[in-house]
């Protein structure tokens, strides 16, 4: 299911878009929240770009925003209607899932993001650009 080339594993280990070999994060801890947006330039094996244009990342905010949405509603349907908590305390639930998850679902929106754009090319996995 997680296999090198597809864009699931890009997107839930954090590589390389383009060649899957290396972090695309200096801190691969998410929620070391100093680092939590501190990126690596380019790739060291395939020399691929992660800041493609100036701001390029912002568009990640509206993956983020879809994403957040996704976890509030599971949230709310498994403590509403699968554990039978009040409605207080299902939105409760929902901030605590939300502000727990924060770290990874910033990481992942940037992930999904990036690899909207860019493709898994095998042949580069072996290449260094000399930029």
């Amino acid at each position: 299911m997680l296999k090198k080339g597809t864009k699931l594993y890009s997107i839930l280990t954090g590589s390389c878009p383009q060649c899957h070999q290396e972090s695309m994060y200096v801190e691969k801890n998410p929620y070391n929240l100093k680092e939590l947006y501190h990126m690596n330039e380019k790739c060291s094996h395939c020399g691929l770009q992660y800041k493609i244009e100036p701001s390029f990342f912002y568009g990640a905010m509206y993956v983020s925003y879809a994403l957040t949405v996704a976890i509030g509603v599971a949230a709310f349907i498994i403590s509403k209607v699968f554990i039978g908590l009040g409605l207080i305390e299902s939105f409760v639930a929902i901030i605590l899932s939300l502000i727990v998850l924060m770290p990874i679902t910033a990481r992942i929106a940037r992930n999904i993001y990036i690899n909207m754009f860019v493709s898994y090319k095998p042949s580069t996995h072996n290449e260094k650009h000399n930029d």
